[in-house]
Protein backbone atom coordinates (compact mmCIF):
# COMPACT_ATOMS: atom_id res chain seq x y z
CA UNK A 1 0.00 0.00 0.00
CA UNK A 2 1.78 3.18 -1.20
CA UNK A 3 0.54 6.52 0.09
CA UNK A 4 0.24 7.42 -3.69
CA UNK A 5 -2.76 4.90 -3.70
CA UNK A 6 -6.25 4.66 -3.45
CA UNK A 7 -5.80 2.35 -1.09
CA UNK A 8 -4.30 4.87 0.99
CA UNK A 9 -6.57 7.52 0.65
CA UNK A 10 -9.39 5.00 1.84
CA UNK A 11 -6.82 3.58 4.58
CA UNK A 12 -5.85 6.69 6.33
CA UNK A 13 -9.34 8.60 7.13
CA UNK A 14 -10.81 5.40 8.44
CA UNK A 15 -7.98 4.76 10.75
CA UNK A 16 -8.26 8.37 12.12
CA UNK A 17 -11.71 7.91 12.40
CA UNK A 18 -11.36 4.70 14.37
CA UNK A 19 -8.34 6.38 16.40
CA UNK A 20 -10.41 8.49 17.64
CA UNK A 21 -13.74 7.00 18.54
CA UNK A 22 -12.29 4.20 20.39
CA UNK A 23 -11.46 5.01 24.11
CA UNK A 24 -8.14 6.22 24.82
CA UNK A 25 -6.67 3.08 26.38
CA UNK A 26 -7.38 0.64 23.18
CA UNK A 27 -6.23 3.33 20.66
CA UNK A 28 -2.77 1.43 20.70
CA UNK A 29 -4.71 -1.19 19.41
CA UNK A 30 -6.11 0.28 16.70
CA UNK A 31 -3.05 1.71 15.58
CA UNK A 32 -0.95 -1.56 16.00
CA UNK A 33 -3.68 -3.19 13.99
CA UNK A 34 -3.38 -0.70 10.98
CA UNK A 35 -0.18 -0.75 10.81
CA UNK A 36 0.35 -4.34 10.82
CA UNK A 37 -2.42 -4.42 8.05
CA UNK A 38 -0.53 -1.83 6.09
CA UNK A 39 2.76 -4.02 6.25
CA UNK A 40 1.19 -7.18 5.40
CA UNK A 41 -0.24 -5.45 2.24
CA UNK A 42 3.01 -5.65 0.64
CA UNK A 43 3.53 -9.21 1.70
CA UNK A 44 1.89 -11.37 4.58
CA UNK A 45 4.90 -13.47 5.55
CA UNK A 46 7.27 -10.80 5.91
CA UNK A 47 5.43 -9.61 8.89
CA UNK A 48 7.21 -12.28 10.80
CA UNK A 49 10.38 -10.56 10.41
CA UNK A 50 9.36 -7.12 12.17
CA UNK A 51 7.65 -9.04 14.30
CA UNK A 52 10.78 -11.44 15.33
CA UNK A 53 12.94 -7.77 15.85
CA UNK A 54 10.11 -6.57 17.58
CA UNK A 55 10.01 -9.03 20.01
CA UNK A 56 14.36 -9.98 20.38
CA UNK A 57 14.84 -6.42 20.87
CA UNK A 58 11.82 -5.81 23.16
CA UNK A 59 13.21 -8.64 25.66
CA UNK A 60 16.62 -7.72 25.70
CA UNK A 61 15.14 -4.06 26.69
CA UNK A 62 12.96 -5.51 29.53
CA UNK A 63 16.20 -7.76 30.87
CA UNK A 64 18.99 -5.14 30.74
CA UNK A 65 18.04 -3.28 33.72
CA UNK A 66 17.74 -6.82 35.75
CA UNK A 67 21.25 -7.95 34.69
CA UNK A 68 23.16 -9.08 37.44
CA UNK A 69 26.55 -7.05 36.01
CA UNK A 70 27.87 -5.34 33.38
CA UNK A 71 28.96 -8.40 31.55
CA UNK A 72 25.22 -10.17 31.03
CA UNK A 73 24.02 -6.79 30.01
CA UNK A 74 26.97 -6.30 27.17
CA UNK A 75 25.90 -9.82 26.33
CA UNK A 76 22.24 -8.85 25.60
CA UNK A 77 23.17 -5.99 23.48
CA UNK A 78 25.77 -8.00 21.18
CA UNK A 79 22.87 -10.82 20.88
CA UNK A 80 19.99 -8.42 19.63
CA UNK A 81 22.38 -6.46 17.59
CA UNK A 82 23.37 -9.64 16.17
CA UNK A 83 20.07 -11.05 15.41
CA UNK A 84 18.21 -7.60 13.96
CA UNK A 85 21.04 -7.06 11.91
CA UNK A 86 21.96 -10.64 11.03
CA UNK A 87 18.01 -10.45 9.48
CA UNK A 88 18.82 -7.32 8.12
CA UNK A 89 21.82 -8.59 6.30
CA UNK A 90 20.95 -11.75 5.04
CA UNK A 91 17.48 -10.34 3.42
CA UNK A 92 19.46 -7.25 2.17
CA UNK A 93 22.83 -8.36 0.99
CA UNK A 94 23.68 -11.57 1.29
CA UNK A 95 23.28 -11.90 -2.48
CA UNK A 96 25.33 -9.04 -2.73
CA UNK A 97 28.11 -10.87 -0.49
CA UNK A 98 27.69 -13.79 -2.40
CA UNK A 99 28.21 -12.20 -5.84
CA UNK A 100 31.03 -10.10 -4.53
CA UNK A 101 33.26 -13.11 -3.02
CA UNK A 102 32.24 -15.43 -6.16
CA UNK A 103 33.72 -12.10 -8.30
CA UNK A 104 36.48 -12.10 -6.68
CA UNK A 105 37.70 -15.75 -6.50
CA UNK A 106 36.55 -15.25 -10.37
CA UNK A 107 39.54 -12.78 -10.88
CA UNK A 108 41.74 -15.84 -10.06
CA UNK A 109 40.36 -18.15 -12.89
CA UNK A 110 38.39 -20.13 -10.46
CA UNK A 111 35.67 -19.99 -12.99
CA UNK A 112 32.70 -20.65 -10.36
CA UNK A 113 29.29 -20.10 -11.49
CA UNK A 114 26.87 -17.30 -9.66
CA UNK A 115 24.87 -17.90 -6.86
CA UNK A 116 21.80 -16.10 -6.33
CA UNK A 117 19.29 -17.07 -3.80
CA UNK A 118 15.36 -16.05 -4.62
CA UNK A 119 15.24 -13.66 -1.11
CA UNK A 120 12.20 -10.65 -1.02
CA UNK A 121 14.02 -7.24 0.20
CA UNK A 122 11.38 -7.12 2.98
CA UNK A 123 9.80 -3.38 2.74
CA UNK A 124 11.66 -0.57 4.87
CA UNK A 125 13.57 -3.31 6.70
CA UNK A 126 16.70 -0.57 6.94
CA UNK A 127 14.05 1.71 8.73
CA UNK A 128 12.46 -0.50 11.36
CA UNK A 129 16.23 -1.94 12.38
CA UNK A 130 17.89 1.59 12.52
CA UNK A 131 14.78 1.91 14.88
CA UNK A 132 14.71 -1.02 17.19
CA UNK A 133 18.68 -0.82 17.50
CA UNK A 134 18.38 2.82 18.77
CA UNK A 135 16.02 1.56 20.93
CA UNK A 136 18.28 -1.62 22.52
CA UNK A 137 21.22 1.18 22.30
CA UNK A 138 20.21 3.62 24.57
CA UNK A 139 18.40 1.35 27.30
CA UNK A 140 21.95 -0.09 27.75
CA UNK A 141 23.38 3.17 27.98
CA UNK A 142 21.14 4.13 30.41
CA UNK A 143 19.21 6.87 28.68
CA UNK A 144 15.94 5.25 28.12
CA UNK A 145 13.65 3.46 30.69
CA UNK A 146 12.76 0.51 28.70
CA UNK A 147 9.05 0.00 27.45
CA UNK A 148 7.34 -2.73 29.91
CA UNK A 149 3.88 -2.60 27.65
CA UNK A 150 4.30 -4.86 24.48
CA UNK A 151 1.81 -3.37 22.51
CA UNK A 152 3.29 -0.02 22.74
CA UNK A 153 6.77 -1.48 21.99
CA UNK A 154 4.97 -3.13 18.75
CA UNK A 155 3.61 -0.05 17.80
CA UNK A 156 7.05 2.08 18.20
CA UNK A 157 8.58 -0.33 15.70
CA UNK A 158 5.69 -0.66 13.35
CA UNK A 159 3.79 2.37 13.10
CA UNK A 160 2.83 2.67 10.00
CA UNK A 161 3.08 6.35 8.76
CA UNK A 162 6.54 6.16 8.94
CA UNK A 163 7.24 2.24 9.01
CA UNK A 164 8.14 2.15 5.10
CA UNK A 165 10.84 5.19 4.88
CA UNK A 166 11.51 6.57 8.09
CA UNK A 167 11.99 9.20 9.42
CA UNK A 168 14.62 6.90 11.53
CA UNK A 169 12.31 7.79 15.21
CA UNK A 170 13.79 7.35 18.51
CA UNK A 171 12.07 5.93 21.40
CA UNK A 172 12.15 9.36 23.53
CA UNK A 173 10.33 11.24 20.46
CA UNK A 174 7.25 8.94 19.83
CA UNK A 175 6.97 6.56 22.38
CA UNK A 176 5.44 8.91 24.65
CA UNK A 177 3.33 10.50 21.87
CA UNK A 178 1.76 7.16 21.60
CA UNK A 179 0.49 6.83 24.86
CA UNK A 180 -0.60 10.37 25.25
CA UNK A 181 -4.53 10.84 25.22
CA UNK A 182 -5.01 12.73 21.71
CA UNK A 183 -8.32 15.08 20.86
CA UNK A 184 -9.90 15.88 17.94
CA UNK A 185 -7.78 19.15 17.57
CA UNK A 186 -8.19 21.77 14.53
CA UNK A 187 -5.36 22.74 14.46
CA UNK A 188 -3.49 19.23 14.06
CA UNK A 189 -6.17 18.12 11.51
CA UNK A 190 -4.74 21.46 9.48
CA UNK A 191 -1.85 21.44 10.29
CA UNK A 192 -1.72 17.46 9.05
CA UNK A 193 -3.96 18.45 5.86
CA UNK A 194 -1.21 21.04 4.99
CA UNK A 195 1.76 18.19 4.99
CA UNK A 196 -0.16 16.02 3.01
CA UNK A 197 -0.95 18.45 0.27
CA UNK A 198 2.35 19.35 0.37
CA UNK A 199 3.90 15.66 0.45
CA UNK A 200 1.45 14.61 -2.29
CA UNK A 201 2.55 18.07 -4.44
CA UNK A 202 6.26 17.15 -4.19
CA UNK A 203 5.41 13.43 -4.87
CA UNK A 204 2.83 13.36 -7.86
CA UNK A 205 3.86 16.46 -9.54
CA UNK A 206 7.35 16.93 -8.80
CA UNK A 207 9.09 13.52 -8.51
CA UNK A 208 7.04 11.70 -10.94
CA UNK A 209 6.92 13.99 -13.28
CA UNK A 210 10.85 14.89 -13.84
CA UNK A 211 11.63 10.93 -12.82
CA UNK A 212 9.88 10.59 -16.43
CA UNK A 213 12.89 12.22 -17.96
CA UNK A 214 15.50 10.71 -16.01
CA UNK A 215 14.54 7.24 -17.07
CA UNK A 216 14.62 7.62 -20.09
CA UNK A 217 18.35 8.99 -20.62
CA UNK A 218 19.25 5.86 -18.08
CA UNK A 219 16.90 3.56 -20.39
CA UNK A 220 19.01 4.37 -23.42
CA UNK A 221 22.76 5.79 -22.03
CA UNK A 222 23.90 5.11 -25.70
CA UNK A 223 22.64 7.76 -27.02
CA UNK A 224 23.01 10.16 -24.19
CA UNK A 225 25.75 12.89 -24.70
CA UNK A 226 27.19 14.78 -21.45
CA UNK A 227 24.39 18.02 -21.70
CA UNK A 228 21.24 15.03 -21.31
CA UNK A 229 23.34 13.33 -18.93
CA UNK A 230 24.30 16.44 -16.82
CA UNK A 231 20.19 17.85 -17.21
CA UNK A 232 19.71 14.12 -16.02
CA UNK A 233 21.55 14.14 -12.79
CA UNK A 234 20.46 17.83 -11.78
CA UNK A 235 17.03 16.50 -12.41
CA UNK A 236 16.80 13.53 -10.64
CA UNK A 237 18.26 15.50 -7.64
CA UNK A 238 15.02 17.30 -7.73
CA UNK A 239 13.02 13.91 -7.78
CA UNK A 240 14.69 12.40 -5.25
CA UNK A 241 14.62 15.33 -2.92
CA UNK A 242 10.32 15.68 -3.47
CA UNK A 243 10.30 12.12 -3.51
CA UNK A 244 11.33 11.16 -0.20
CA UNK A 245 11.02 14.49 1.09
CA UNK A 246 7.55 14.48 0.01
CA UNK A 247 6.78 11.05 1.60
CA UNK A 248 8.32 12.13 4.74
CA UNK A 249 5.65 14.86 5.06
CA UNK A 250 2.96 12.51 3.93
CA UNK A 251 4.38 10.89 6.97
CA UNK A 252 4.15 13.69 8.85
CA UNK A 253 0.76 14.84 8.14
CA UNK A 254 -0.86 10.91 8.77
CA UNK A 255 0.61 11.26 12.10
CA UNK A 256 0.25 14.73 13.06
CA UNK A 257 -3.82 14.63 12.23
CA UNK A 258 -3.88 12.33 14.85
CA UNK A 259 -1.92 14.66 17.29
CA UNK A 260 1.69 12.70 16.96
CA UNK A 261 4.50 14.99 15.85
CA UNK A 262 7.41 12.83 14.07
CA UNK A 263 10.79 13.90 13.71
CA UNK A 264 11.59 16.39 10.88
CA UNK A 265 13.80 14.69 7.78
CA UNK A 266 14.54 17.59 5.65
CA UNK A 267 15.54 21.11 6.51
CA UNK A 268 15.73 23.19 2.85
CA UNK A 269 18.87 20.97 1.61
CA UNK A 270 19.39 22.62 -1.38
CA UNK A 271 19.43 26.43 0.47
CA UNK A 272 22.75 25.51 2.04
CA UNK A 273 26.37 26.51 1.02
CA UNK A 274 28.79 23.79 1.80
CA UNK A 275 28.01 20.10 0.98
CA UNK A 276 28.29 19.21 5.52
CA UNK A 277 25.51 21.63 5.88
CA UNK A 278 23.53 20.06 3.58
CA UNK A 279 24.35 16.65 4.53
CA UNK A 280 23.05 17.30 7.84
CA UNK A 281 19.83 19.02 6.13
CA UNK A 282 19.38 15.81 4.45
CA UNK A 283 17.47 12.85 5.47
CA UNK A 284 18.46 14.20 9.34
CA UNK A 285 17.20 11.41 11.26
CA UNK A 286 19.32 8.95 9.59
CA UNK A 287 22.52 11.30 9.44
CA UNK A 288 21.57 11.88 13.81
CA UNK A 289 21.92 7.69 13.48
CA UNK A 290 24.71 7.68 12.18
CA UNK A 291 26.23 10.38 13.92
CA UNK A 292 25.36 9.23 17.31
CA UNK A 293 25.46 5.24 17.05
CA UNK A 294 28.70 4.82 14.50
CA UNK A 295 30.30 8.54 14.60
CA UNK A 296 30.56 9.07 17.96
CA UNK A 297 31.42 5.88 19.53
CA UNK A 298 34.39 5.57 16.87
CA UNK A 299 36.40 8.16 18.57
CA UNK A 300 34.40 11.24 16.12
CA UNK A 301 36.73 14.32 16.16
CA UNK A 302 38.24 13.75 18.95
CA UNK A 303 41.35 11.89 18.31
CA UNK A 304 43.06 13.68 15.96
CA UNK A 305 42.46 14.29 12.10
CA UNK A 306 43.92 11.50 10.69
CA UNK A 307 41.10 9.32 13.03
CA UNK A 308 38.40 11.79 12.34
CA UNK A 309 38.94 11.28 8.07
CA UNK A 310 38.51 7.28 9.36
CA UNK A 311 35.47 8.02 10.87
CA UNK A 312 34.14 9.70 8.10
CA UNK A 313 34.97 7.42 5.47
CA UNK A 314 33.48 4.96 7.70
CA UNK A 315 29.96 6.55 8.47
CA UNK A 316 29.73 6.88 4.60
CA UNK A 317 30.53 4.08 3.37
CA UNK A 318 27.85 2.43 5.66
CA UNK A 319 25.89 5.40 4.67
CA UNK A 320 26.07 4.31 1.11
CA UNK A 321 25.80 0.48 1.74
CA UNK A 322 22.62 1.72 4.02
CA UNK A 323 21.05 2.94 0.76
CA UNK A 324 21.73 -0.48 -1.23
CA UNK A 325 22.71 -3.39 -1.86
CA UNK A 326 25.42 -2.72 -4.72
CA UNK A 327 28.82 -1.50 -5.21
CA UNK A 328 27.59 1.71 -7.05
CA UNK A 329 26.09 2.69 -3.09
CA UNK A 330 29.66 2.24 -1.82
CA UNK A 331 31.66 4.17 -4.71
CA UNK A 332 29.05 7.25 -3.41
CA UNK A 333 30.22 6.67 -0.25
CA UNK A 334 33.42 6.86 -0.99
CA UNK A 335 32.64 9.93 -3.24
CA UNK A 336 30.64 11.88 -0.36
CA UNK A 337 33.64 10.80 2.60
CA UNK A 338 35.92 12.32 -0.19
CA UNK A 339 34.09 15.28 -0.73
CA UNK A 340 33.75 15.42 2.94
CA UNK A 341 37.05 15.41 4.13
CA UNK A 342 38.58 17.85 1.34
CA UNK A 343 36.09 19.97 2.72
CA UNK A 344 37.05 19.67 6.42
CA UNK A 345 40.37 20.50 4.94
CA UNK A 346 39.87 23.57 3.63
CA UNK A 347 37.47 25.14 5.28
CA UNK A 348 39.89 27.08 8.16
CA UNK A 349 42.60 27.89 5.59
CA UNK A 350 39.82 29.46 3.54
CA UNK A 351 37.99 31.14 6.26
CA UNK A 352 42.07 32.79 7.47
CA UNK A 353 42.81 33.22 3.94
CA UNK A 354 39.16 35.55 3.41
CA UNK A 355 39.67 36.78 6.61
CA UNK A 356 43.58 38.35 5.77
CA UNK A 357 42.32 39.93 2.83
CA UNK A 358 38.80 41.15 4.20
CA UNK A 359 36.57 39.31 1.62
CA UNK A 360 33.22 38.56 2.86
CA UNK A 361 32.03 35.70 1.34
CA UNK A 362 28.85 35.55 2.88
CA UNK A 363 27.38 38.28 0.23
CA UNK A 364 24.15 37.09 -1.67
CA UNK A 365 26.04 36.89 -4.93
CA UNK A 366 29.18 34.98 -3.41
CA UNK A 367 26.08 32.50 -1.78
CA UNK A 368 24.41 31.55 -4.92
CA UNK A 369 27.83 30.70 -6.61
CA UNK A 370 28.39 28.85 -3.82
CA UNK A 371 24.90 27.00 -3.51
CA UNK A 372 25.32 26.38 -7.38
CA UNK A 373 28.62 24.74 -6.99
CA UNK A 374 27.52 22.46 -4.52
CA UNK A 375 24.52 21.28 -6.77
CA UNK A 376 26.95 20.23 -9.02
CA UNK A 377 28.76 18.39 -6.84
CA UNK A 378 25.60 16.55 -5.87
CA UNK A 379 25.15 16.36 -8.95
CA UNK A 380 28.23 14.24 -10.24
CA UNK A 381 27.48 12.39 -6.83
CA UNK A 382 23.55 11.23 -8.17
CA UNK A 383 25.07 8.93 -10.93
CA UNK A 384 26.61 6.65 -8.64
CA UNK A 385 23.21 6.73 -6.59
CA UNK A 386 21.12 6.19 -9.75
CA UNK A 387 23.00 4.03 -11.90
CA UNK A 388 22.34 0.27 -11.53
CA UNK A 389 26.23 -0.93 -12.14
CA UNK A 390 29.46 -0.16 -12.27
CA UNK A 391 29.77 -0.51 -16.32
CA UNK A 392 26.90 2.35 -16.47
CA UNK A 393 28.85 4.83 -14.31
CA UNK A 394 32.05 4.11 -16.36
CA UNK A 395 29.57 4.85 -19.78
CA UNK A 396 28.55 8.18 -17.64
CA UNK A 397 31.43 9.88 -16.80
CA UNK A 398 32.85 9.00 -20.16
CA UNK A 399 30.30 10.65 -21.71
CA UNK A 400 30.57 13.42 -19.33
CA UNK A 401 34.08 14.22 -20.55
CA UNK A 402 34.04 13.12 -23.90
CA UNK A 403 30.09 13.96 -25.80
CA UNK A 404 30.20 17.90 -25.31
CA UNK A 405 29.34 19.95 -28.23
CA UNK A 406 27.45 22.86 -29.70
CA UNK A 407 24.52 23.79 -31.56
CA UNK A 408 21.46 23.23 -32.37
CA UNK A 409 21.36 20.13 -33.03
CA UNK A 410 23.88 19.08 -29.93
CA UNK A 411 20.69 20.48 -28.17
CA UNK A 412 17.91 18.95 -29.95
CA UNK A 413 20.10 15.56 -29.54
CA UNK A 414 20.12 16.12 -25.73
CA UNK A 415 16.04 17.04 -25.78
CA UNK A 416 15.51 13.83 -27.97
CA UNK A 417 17.35 11.81 -24.94
CA UNK A 418 15.50 13.19 -22.57
CA UNK A 419 12.22 13.09 -23.85
CA UNK A 420 11.42 16.77 -23.59
CA UNK A 421 9.83 18.98 -25.56
CA UNK A 422 9.60 23.54 -25.25
CA UNK A 423 6.51 22.40 -23.54
CA UNK A 424 8.18 20.58 -20.59
CA UNK A 425 11.13 22.75 -19.97
CA UNK A 426 8.49 25.62 -19.28
CA UNK A 427 6.85 23.31 -16.96
CA UNK A 428 9.91 22.22 -15.20
CA UNK A 429 10.91 25.71 -14.84
CA UNK A 430 7.45 26.62 -12.81
CA UNK A 431 7.66 23.47 -10.75
CA UNK A 432 11.34 24.58 -9.42
CA UNK A 433 10.51 28.07 -9.38
CA UNK A 434 7.49 26.91 -6.72
CA UNK A 435 9.31 23.94 -5.25
CA UNK A 436 11.33 26.37 -2.82
CA UNK A 437 8.28 27.45 -1.43
CA UNK A 438 6.91 23.78 -0.46
CA UNK A 439 8.61 23.79 2.40
CA UNK A 440 7.72 26.82 3.96
CA UNK A 441 4.24 26.26 2.85
CA UNK A 442 4.58 22.62 4.81
CA UNK A 443 5.50 24.03 8.17
CA UNK A 444 3.81 27.64 8.24
CA UNK A 445 0.80 27.45 10.44
CA UNK A 446 0.41 31.04 10.27
CA UNK A 447 -2.92 30.76 8.40
CA UNK A 448 -3.86 29.96 11.65
CA UNK A 449 -5.53 31.76 14.81
CA UNK A 450 -6.10 30.60 17.92
CA UNK A 451 -9.53 32.32 19.48
CA UNK A 452 -10.18 33.00 23.60
CA UNK A 453 -11.48 29.85 23.83
CA UNK A 454 -8.05 28.14 22.37
CA UNK A 455 -9.58 26.82 18.97
CA UNK A 456 -7.63 27.22 15.95
CA UNK A 457 -9.72 29.30 13.32
CA UNK A 458 -8.48 30.52 9.93
CA UNK A 459 -7.05 33.60 9.86
CA UNK A 460 -9.73 36.08 7.44
CA UNK A 461 -5.84 38.05 5.78
CA UNK A 462 -4.72 34.32 4.79
CA UNK A 463 -6.88 33.10 2.37
CA UNK A 464 -4.44 33.64 -0.04
CA UNK A 465 -2.90 30.55 1.00
CA UNK A 466 -5.50 28.56 1.38
CA UNK A 467 -6.62 29.29 -2.63
CA UNK A 468 -2.65 27.91 -3.01
CA UNK A 469 -3.09 24.91 -1.20
CA UNK A 470 -6.62 23.99 -3.39
CA UNK A 471 -4.63 25.01 -6.70
CA UNK A 472 -2.14 22.64 -5.54
CA UNK A 473 -4.92 19.87 -5.14
CA UNK A 474 -5.92 20.61 -8.55
CA UNK A 475 -2.53 19.83 -9.62
CA UNK A 476 -2.18 16.57 -7.41
CA UNK A 477 -4.82 15.23 -9.33
CA UNK A 478 -3.94 16.44 -12.95
CA UNK A 479 -0.60 15.32 -12.32
CA UNK A 480 -1.91 11.89 -10.36
CA UNK A 481 -4.52 11.13 -13.55
CA UNK A 482 -1.89 11.80 -15.87
CA UNK A 483 0.57 9.68 -14.61
CA UNK A 484 -1.86 6.62 -14.63
CA UNK A 485 -3.04 7.12 -17.44
CA UNK A 486 0.86 6.64 -18.88
CA UNK A 487 1.38 3.67 -16.43
CA UNK A 488 4.12 5.84 -14.87
CA UNK A 489 3.23 6.00 -11.04
CA UNK A 490 6.01 4.79 -9.08
CA UNK A 491 6.39 4.04 -5.79
CA UNK A 492 8.31 5.76 -3.56
CA UNK A 493 12.25 5.59 -4.02
CA UNK A 494 13.09 5.21 -0.47
CA UNK A 495 10.67 1.93 -0.52
CA UNK A 496 13.67 -0.13 -1.55
CA UNK A 497 16.02 0.96 0.99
Amino acid sequence: MTFNSLQFLIFLPVVIILYFIVPHKFRWVVLLVASYYAYMSWNPWLVFLILATTVVSYLAGLLMPKAKNQKVKKLLLVITIIVCLGILIFFKYVNFLLSSVINFLNLFSMNIHSVALDIILPIGISFYTFQTLSYVIDVYRGKFEPEKHFGYYALYVSFFPQLVAGPIERPENLLPQLKEKHKVNKEDLLAGLQLLVVGFFRKCVVADFTGLFVNNVFADLANANALSLLAAGALFMVQLYCDFGGYSEIAAGSARMMGIKLSKNFDKPFSEVTISKLMRKWHMTLTSWLTDYVYIPLGGNRKGKFRRIINVFIVYILCGLWHGANWTFVLWGLFAGVIMVIEGLIKNPVRNFAKKHNINYHRPLINVIRRVFVYMILVFSAFFFRAQSIQQIGVIYAKLFTSFGFGVNYFNVALSSLGMKVIDIIEIALILGVMYKLYDLAYDTSFMQVDADGNAVIAKNKYFKNIIICLMVVAIALGWFMLISSDAVSAFVYFQF
